[in-house]
């Protein structure tokens, strides 16, 4: 009889067990408690929060450590999810120029903004932040993929003014660059070298507008995709060489079937790997 009662325990103990949402990881994959790593965010000057652009949990983590993160730093915010030349909109939404509707309709929000980038960008409008549009406008990405970096040159001041200066600098042989590459092939349907520096015209001004808007003293939060940061690559590569002087802390995003162990694969993405279960659901 005893026996009996233990087996019909065991299924309760099993469906009883954790399923944590996530588990954060450093660099060298041993774990640490949020708290821990929001007081190693404090000291940072510049800080790449790498996100999963449809995984709610990563953009929940966001507001949660931005939140507490402003209550000891002074901050400034900025996403690859707004583009250069939209950064008027955003500002008047900012500060009641306009309601949210306006704002949808001067800037090109990203399909999931009210999901996903809304509540951050009411966090800055209720706390008085400023909030930088990084990313450069989508059509001189596709001028580089289409024509090559050379062709930037070309274009009127007016419009260089959303792009990092120019020329910019590539480094082909990044480890992040190179794998685009590889992984496209000789197609050239795929861009060719261009595909790879598509990105890095992204990266490049995403990093000239972050440090253009940084002020000494102050913690600057951006949010972008993890690639556009993983392996200390992408836009830091480019503050770096402006800015070696920073602190800078990355953060990377993942999915792992068990998030109990940090996978090799993802070991020294980021100072900091936010570990999700691959079975969370998303946004879109």
């Amino acid at each position: 009889m005893k026996y009996l009662f233990l087996l019909l325990l065991l299924p309760i103990s099993l469906f009883a067990q954790d399923k944590p949402a996530y588990k954060i990881y450093r660099a060298n994959g041993k774990k640490i408690k949020y708290k821990k790593m929001v007081k190693t965010l404090e000291k940072a000057d510049i800080i790449l929060f790498g996100e999963i652009h449809n995984n709610p949990i990563t953009h929940w983590l966001q507001l949660e450590s931005t939140t507490d993160l402003a209550a000891s730093r002074q901050l400034i915010l900025g996403a690859e999810m707004f583009e250069a030349d939209n950064q008027t909109p955003l500002n008047d939404y900012l500060k009641g120029n306009i309601d949210v509707a306006a704002f949808a309709e001067q800037a090109r929000l990203w399909n999931n903004y009210d999901t996903d980038y809304a509540p951050l960008v009411n966090f800055a409008k209720e706390n008085n932040l400023s909030f930088v549009a990084t990313n450069v406008p989508r059509r001189y990405a596709r001028t580089v993929f289409r024509e090559g970096l050379e062709a930037l040159e070309t274009l009127p001041n007016n419009e260089k003014a959303w792009i990092a200066p120019l020329p910019i600098a590539y480094d082909g042989s990044l480890p992040g660059y190179k794998a685009m590459l590889d992984m496209m092939g000789d197609n050239p349907a795929h861009g060719g070298d261009n595909f790879p520096k598509a990105q890095a015209i992204k990266d490049a001004t995403m990093g000239h507008f972050i440090l253009d808007s940084y002020e000494d003293g102050k913690l600057f939060i951006h949010y972008n995709g993890s690639y556009h940061s993983d392996n200390y690559e992408g836009i830091l590569w480019y503050l770096r060489r402006q800015r070696p002087d920073l602190n800078y802390v990355t953060i990377s995003t993942v999915l792992q079937a068990d998030i109990d162990t940090l996978a090799a694969e993802h070991k020294n993405k980021a100072d900091f790997i936010l570990c999700i279960p691959e079975t969370m659901t998303t946004t879109y």
